[in-house]
């Protein structure tokens, strides 16, 4: 019985059983454990996660297209609607009623080219303050690198926001505009920018709406005003003509402001007759502001990475 249970000790601790390197007349015992190092399912965190684990993306975007659309008749086919019906609203009420159009020369190239912008970041920054607390059963019961939810929401924003190029594209060829290649080239730039900026912001908020689930409707009334802040419906000009010097510094500092201007420069520029002058020093704004997307888009990755541990206790 004592051989026995000598025999058995290790299996009934629970340890595995020690390992001895070299021989005993050295005078020294080195102990390893014989099972592999036990790691943490989680990973190191942030994007790099997602990076490793893109076949979840494809996952989540395929998941998520589908729910979108099942049941409908036109299916990806919204894509084209929802910017036709934006353009139409803003193009009646501030072109036409408003008279914008004859204070801008081709105008529908105008509006266009900053709507698709504009709607790009809010439909992504909305989607993504809302994906992860959308995603809590399986935030609660598996686990997955939790980025996943907001890069998902951006790729299906930009999945709508193709559509929605061609269609700008195709209007400016036939308004008789040529690419430059300055001009496609800032706007590819500006393009950059309102993706970092939406994603910092995205896994920004995505965090904070998992502790305060009211961060969801800030975000949704902030959102209707966008369209108003940016350079979309007007030109900068009435903004220097008719605000403070100290407000148009700041409004310049909004990097969707430089983003549009850049979309401006490159598809609507060519079309214009010049009675609207370029933004002065658009060059140093549009470093500043991709500097200033990168802050928020780091920022939003480092917050989002230290707050995730605590989402499944907190949904």
């Amino acid at each position: 019985m004592t051989t026995a249970s000598q025999n058995a000790g290790p299996a009934s601790t629970g340890r595995a059983p020690a390992v001895q390197l070299g021989s005993p007349r050295h005078g020294r015992t080195v102990r390893t454990a014989a099972d592999p190092e036990l790691r943490s399912p989680a990973g190191r965190g942030g994007l790099m996660e997602v990076v490793h684990h893109r076949y979840l993306l494809k996952l989540l975007l395929r998941r998520e297209l589908k729910a979108r659309y099942k049941g409908s008749l036109l299916g990806l086919g919204w894509s084209y609607v929802r910017p036709a019906v934006n353009f139409a609203v803003f193009y009646f009420v501030v072109g036409v009623f408003m008279g914008m159009d004859k204070v801008i020369k081709d105008f529908p190239i105008y509006l266009f080219s900053g709507l698709v912008l504009v709607t790009l970041f809010t439909e992504t920054l909305q989607s993504a303050t809302r994906s992860v607390l959308h995603n809590a059963p399986l935030v609660r019961k598996v686990y997955l690198p939790r980025e996943l939810f907001p890069s998902a929401s951006l790729l299906v924003s930009l999945v709508h926001f193709l559509p929605a190029l061609a269609i700008l594209v195709a209007g400016a060829l036939s308004y008789g505009w040529r690419p430059t290649l300055t001009g496609v080239a800032g706007a590819a730039v500006g393009l950059l920018i309102v993706v970092l900026f939406a994603l910092g912001l995205g896994l920004l908020c995505a965090a904070a709406t998992v502790f305060f689930h009211d961060v969801e409707q800030v975000v949704d009334i902030v959102m209707l005003t966008i369209s108003w802040t940016v350079p979309m419906v007007y030109p900068w000009t009435h903004v220097r003509d008719h605000a403070p010097r100290w407000l148009l510094q700041i409004w310049q500092l909004n990097p969707l402001v430089s983003a549009v201007e850049l979309f401006h420069h490159g598809f609507w520029g060519p079309l214009s007759d010049g009675r609207i002058p370029p933004p002065p020093a658009l060059t140093a704004r549009t470093v500043s502001a991709l500097g200033c997307a990168l802050m928020f888009f780091f920022i939003g990755e480092a917050v989002f990475a230290r707050l995730q541990r605590r989402f499944a206790q907190e949904m």
